[in-house]
This record gives structure tokens, sequence and C-alpha cells, in this order.
């Protein structure tokens, strides 16, 4: 039962990392020196919730993965280790929230609910633009000239807060809008 159990959350992991990457390649608004407004986070937000920390991890980090092989910009070793696998992986921090999610979900709070999940979209999301915020200071030390660091702040927020918002919007108008669909991404695997 139990290697059932895992052999279910291996498979989910994989369709939603696989969900992610399609979401990257088909809603993309790309920028020139790299980073995409998309819904790449949504599928990694879900499996976070639903499969508690590790299970955000793993998904996260099959991500981008993932987009490592699908058209990655890689210009120094650092963007390799940082703006793929670790970026993404990241992400899956907002499986700290999963006890949270489920509890308001199963009660109907749905403020609550919203609460929990704007806050783990919120934390992932961070946690990703600070990785993209420490490579793309060695970028730009590497390429330019002038304060590297406020531009990679600045230039990472450009894609990373729209992609947080339109993310969160999208989670929240799932969780609440769609019952099912709460009900389904909470409850354990059978």
């Amino acid at each position: 039962m139990k290697q059932r159990l895992k052999l279910q959350a291996l498979i989910e992991i994989s369709l939603f990392a696989a969900l992610g990457l399609i979401f990257d390649l088909l809603i993309p608004f790309r920028m020139p020196q790299g980073g995409s407004i998309s819904l790449a986070m949504l599928p990694i937000f879900v499996m976070a919730y639903r499969h508690g920390l590790k299970g955000g991890l793993a998904t996260g980090a099959l991500v981008g993965t993932l987009q490592l092989l699908f058209g990655a910009y890689i210009f120094t070793p650092v963007q390799f280790l940082l703006d793929y696998t670790f970026a993404y992986g990241v992400v899956g921090m907002a499986g700290l929230f999963a006890g949270q999610v489920k509890r308001a979900a199963k009660d109907e709070a749905k403020k609550t609910l919203v609460v929990y999940l704007v806050l783990g979209a919120l934390l992932g999301s961070l946690l990703r633009y600070g990785a993209h915020v420490l490579s793309g200071i060695v970028f730009f030390a590497e390429y330019a000239e002038g304060p590297v660091v406020a531009y990679s702040f600045a230039y990472n927020m450009t894609y990373m807060l729209p992609s947080f918002l339109v993310s969160a919007v999208v989670l929240v108008l799932l969780f609440v809008s769609v019952p099912r669909f709460a009900t389904l991404a909470t409850r354990g695997l059978r």
C-alpha cells in the first residue's frame, strides 16, 4: 500500500512538473536578458499544498531541470546553478503552508484559505526572486558596469512580481471558485 502511494505521488509530481514546463513555454513573455512572465509556478504551488514541502520541492526542482533542457539561457556557471533547478525548487517552499491550506479548505474558511494560499505563493516567489537576483548580480558584474546589485534587483522584479501576481490570482480562483478542485488538491492520497 505504501509503495502504491509513493508511486502515485511520483506520477503526480511528474505530471505537474510537465504542466509547469508547458505553462512556461506556451504563455511566455520573455525578457531580453532572461526571465519570463508565466504560470510556471502554479503547478508547483498546487503540488506543494497537496504533498507538502517534499512534493513542492521535488516538483519545483523538476520544472527547473526541464527548463534547462528546453531553451535555457546560460551565460555563467552560477546561472546554471541558481536560475533553474534551485530557483524553481525553492518555489516548493510554499509547502510549509500545506497543513494550513488543507485545514482551511476542509473547514471551508475561504478568507483563511486565501491568506495561506497567497502567503505560500509569496514565500515561494520571494525565494525564487532571491535566487535570480544572486545569479543576476554575477551575470551583470561580468558583462556590465555600474550598480549591478540595484540593476539585478530591478530587472528581476520586472518579471517576478507579475509572475507572482498572476499565479496567486489563478491559484486563489482555482481553490475558492472551484470547490471540487480544492477538495482534490488537498485530500490525501488513496
